[in-house]
């Protein structure tokens, strides 16, 4: 088995970034994934105690598919969002000064604004990961099973609809729901699998026209007798990972 594919999302609903290599820290997420959120409505996020929250308190695809349409292009070095739609710039801005979040703030503020509870607020704390899950780790997607999903419903179905930070090939499908509990040498890395994927409507939007287009929560649980597809994984070793690294079960 082997890594085919690194992203990770530098703001949570928004589109990947793909890597070429990185390294993992114990205890982390991948370097700025999910570190920044669009909060909708309401302000509950409170950067001087952060605290993991639901993902219903932000914008997110599983309601607000008109994300998909966006492509977005961060720069770590000074930690900068581009948006872009139909190929064109749309807007940018500096996500650590609070102009560059306002610039930003207001383009989401018109192009979200039948979905919006109140305004939107670009939101972060240091060392604060905005995963669908509380606890910091890596979500690993098997494309044998996602080939195998591909299958069933009949239709082609693009992997980063399940939004995953590492795609893995070379597995049998569904042979990662055995591996609960199990560690993983991926890379120099060790992670420790802990908890399969519950997928949600989010994975009916199609990345590529935004549109929904299948019914993959329901199409699961029909055919397999569950609504899961990925597993997350903490890191309990720190090391460096790229595609064509292995990844085999330690005994």
């Amino acid at each position: 088995m082997q890594i085919v594919s690194l992203f990770r999302y530098p703001v949570k609903g928004l589109s990947a970034q793909r890597l070429p290599a990185v390294r993992l820290k114990a205890g982390e997420t991948l370097p700025f994934d999910r570190a920044y959120a669009i909060e909708n409505g309401p302000a509950r996020f409170d950067p001087d105690n952060p605290r993991y929250l639901p993902k219903i308190n932000f914008l997110m695809l599983m309601r607000n598919e008109r994300l998909a349409a966006l492509k977005t292009a961060f720069d770590e070095a000074s930690e900068t969002l581009t948006v872009f739609r139909d190929g064109k710039q749309v807007a940018r801005g500096q996500l650590t000064s609070k102009l560059g979040r306002q610039m930003l703030e207001q383009f989401f503020a018109a192009y979200m604004k039948d979905d919006l509870k109140g305004p939107p607020r670009i939101v972060s704390a240091a060392g604060h990961s905005f995963s669908d899950v509380a606890e910091k780790c890596l979500h690993l997607v098997n494309l044998a099973t996602v080939r195998d999903l591909e299958r069933t419903v009949g239709v082609p179905l693009d992997p980063l609809r399940f939004r995953a930070n590492v795609y893995f090939d070379d597995a049998e499908p569904w042979e990662e729901k055995k591996w609960l509990g199990q560690v993983l040498q991926i890379g120099s890395a060790s992670l420790k699998v802990f908890k399969e994927t519950a997928r949600c409507d989010a994975t009916n939007v199609n990345p590529a026209t935004a549109q929904r287009d299948t019914t993959i929560p329901p199409t699961l649980q029909r055919t397999y007798g569950h609504s899961c597809l990925g597993i997350y994984a903490k890191v309990i070793r720190e090391g460096d990972i790229s595609p064509g690294a292995e990844i085999r079960l330690k005994a």
